[in-house]
């Protein structure tokens, strides 16, 4: 038998590495190409996407492979060109905050800069399955914000003038409009959280998160990013005040320019850059019911009872309540608030009393003291960040890697971002979203 020569083997090894960074063109998914794939027994569907293995050097390290991470990816591929990325992820793909919230999308923010923001998040996530020919099951089926108070009568109806100068679509409903639109709300006279009307945000509704994250590495992976998944970021190499290295369990990585979008991790990850973040990291945990027909057809919050509901496509109500009331980096919930999130939902929804309830779960939220996220620069010159959206993030996932890119495409702030810069700490010029950003996402 003939053995191999030295320099055959180094050729080998080269043409290896040449094939793993070729990347096929990305396979279009369509009706036919369904029918095409069922004809040969679905054999040969093109992985949608591929984790490899990290270079020595990028032009871009993105910390986190959630929606906002991968999202940055992409827009920095898409729109400027910025094709030398990496995304890094200390898990698998979409398995942080991106698939452990209740996928939620709203706009009706009570300040102009919030509003804007949200919906141009919004606008994008409608356009977001033409753009990545990836479906991500957007429902427009609309937000209905119960009154149930005379008190909250009075701020909601502030609320719905302040999103009408904005430019936000809402309408005010009486009692007898809110029972139309959502039949099975309790019928009793007399209640311990009457529901006096409601306020109606049409365009909101709910998109299917796994599909967020899938479309973005998908389509971010065809533009040449690279997804390395199962690579924790363990420090920072700097020399003056920029970032020179990021370093990670699977070596070190040279990169030009860094972002970090890690939601409730971020605090931990701002630490290794030498600086401090105004965050704290709470628990948010979620639950869903058995399946049952439709019988929910819009999206319902309580404020009064810290708990709101949706229907999915398969038939479970995805049931959303209150942060835990410790800070916490667990993901697993406590039994109080997942009995009072119930005990709410029950109180509106009586009928519902006799469904089991399938799985309980809980993300990690990062909570700024105004309930507003912070993006852009950060004291470090060549570092990024993308965090603070507490119990928003999920609903900002465009916009925020949109604004996130352009921020670090041109080096400076994308003007709808420019209010929520982490100088505002300093300056005080504080966006507080509390009432509009609290549990009701």
């Amino acid at each position: 038998m003939a053995l191999t020569s030295a320099p055959d083997v180094a050729l080998a090894r080269e043409a290896t590495a040449k094939a793993a960074t070729v990347r096929p063109k990305r396979e279009r998914y369509s009706a036919f190409a369904i029918l095409k794939h069922a004809l040969t027994g679905n054999r040969n569907w093109q992985p949608a996407w591929q984790s490899r293995e990290p270079k020595p050097s990028y032009d871009v390290v993105v910390i986190g492979g959630g929606g906002h991470g991968l999202a940055t990816a992409y827009y920095l591929a898409k729109r400027h060109g910025i094709t030398n990325v990496a995304v890094i992820e200390r898990g698998w793909i979409g398995g942080g905050n991106t698939g452990r919230n209740t996928t939620v999308v709203r706009s009706n923010y009570f300040y102009p800069e919030s509003a804007a923001f949200y919906d141009y998040a919004l606008k994008l996530y409608a356009d977001l399955s033409h753009e990545l020919n990836f479906n991500v099951m957007m429902s427009s089926h609309g937000v209905i914000n119960l009154i149930q108070s005379r008190h909250q009568h009075d701020a909601l109806m502030r609320w719905a003038n302040a999103m009408q100068i904005n430019g936000i679509p809402c309408e005010m409903l009486d009692a007898a409009a809110v029972r139309r639109e959502i039949p099975l709300l309790k019928k009793t006279t007399d209640p311990r959280f009457p529901v006096l009307g409601g306020v109606l945000h049409r365009p909101g509704g709910t998109v299917r998160h796994d599909a967020v994250a899938w479309g973005y590495a998908r389509g971010a992976h065809a533009l040449g990013v690279d997804i390395v998944e199962n690579c924790e970021v363990t420090g920072f190499e700097k020399s003056g005040n920029r970032v020179t290295t990021v370093k990670t369990s699977r070596g070190d990585i040279a990169c030009g320019r860094a972002a970090m979008a890690v939601s409730g991790h971020s605090t931990i990850l701002a630490r290794f850059a030498g600086f401090r973040l105004p965050i704290t990291s709470y628990a948010l945990q979620a639950l869903v019911s058995e399946p049952v027909k439709p019988v929910l057809h819009r999206t319902v919050l309580s404020g009064s009872t810290g708990m709101y509901v949706s229907q999915s496509e398969k038939g479970e109500l995805v049931i959303g309540g209150g942060l835990d009331l410790y800070p916490s980096y667990a993901q697993r919930g406590n039994l109080p608030v997942t009995q009072e999130t119930i005990a709410g939902l029950l109180d509106a929804f009586p009928t519902f009393s006799r469904l089991r309830m399938m799985r309980q779960w809980a993300g990690v939220v990062d909570v700024t003291a105004d309930s507003s996220p912070i993006l852009g620069k950060t004291p470090v010159d060549n570092l990024y960040i993308d965090c603070g959206f507490g119990t928003g993030g999920f609903k900002a996932i465009p916009a925020g890697g949109a604004t996130l890119a352009h921020t670090i495409a041109h080096d400076r702030a994308h003007p709808l971002i420019e209010p929520f810069g982490l100088e505002r700490f300093t300056s005080g010029a504080l966006v507080d979203e509390g009432a509009a950003s609290g549990i009701a996402h």
